[in-house]
């Protein structure tokens, strides 16, 4: 098995731990550490009573990255983190990967923010799942080694990682348009990739070398 680079890694044990600190304490760690929408929040209770709640904080822009919504959902995440992270830092090295990682991780954050204040105003669901910092890992992969073949589920033969990626985004797009897969924060995960995609061709421009 080849080694995995520290900052990835680092992800990847991070990601788990915090998974089992949440089983210990999901309640808690849902409240205060999972990302929720701005504002205050009219909630109708069991009982026909109205409760006025806000539980966003600046932290929870970064933080609902480390929680999961169950063991497949993190088992999915970190697999594509494992498969992909490593090459990426590799190329990126590892300052210029953590904090590429982390701008997806705030880029995603922050369009979920804006995808439900604009589309779903009464939405009062938390966000949560390292997605859109995986997702920007993605885009990168497919910039950097375009020509690597990969497996999609849904596909039996490995194909051209840009392909693959673009597909996927495209896919994710009518996922989030559509309004299907509801439950899943499908805008999340274009705005992790397309905040990847300003840095990179941000840094291309500034002629620095990957």
């Amino acid at each position: 098995m080849p080694r995995i680079p520290r900052v990835t890694a680092a992800l990847l044990i991070a990601n788990v731990l915090v998974f089992l600190l949440q089983q210990a304490a999901p309640v808690f760690m849902l409240a205060h550490f999972a990302l929720w929408p701005f504002g205050v929040h009219e909630v109708v209770q069991r009982d026909g009573g109205v409760v006025s709640l806000d539980f966003f904080q600046p932290w929870q822009l970064i933080t609902y990255s480390f929680l999961h919504g169950g063991v497949a959902h993190i088992a999915f995440n970190m697999l594509a983190l494992w498969m992909f992270g490593g090459p990426v830092e590799e190329a990126l090295g590892p300052r210029r990967y953590t904090f590429y990682y982390f701008v997806c991780v705030l880029g995603a954050a922050i369009a979920q923010l804006v995808t439900v204040a604009l589309l779903q105003p009464q939405d009062f669901s938390p966000t949560l799942g390292a997605s859109g910092g995986v997702f920007g890992v993605l885009l990168a992969f497919a910039i950097l080694y375009p020509q690597a073949r990969v497996f999609l589920f849904f596909i039996p033969v490995p194909i051209p990682a840009r392909i693959a990626v673009v597909g996927y985004l495209i896919l994710e797009l009518f996922f989030g348009v559509t309004g299907r897969q509801a439950d899943v924060a499908h805008f999340a995960h274009l705005g992790g990739a397309l905040i990847g995609f300003v840095l990179i061709l941000f840094w291309r421009s500034r002629q620095r070398r990957f």
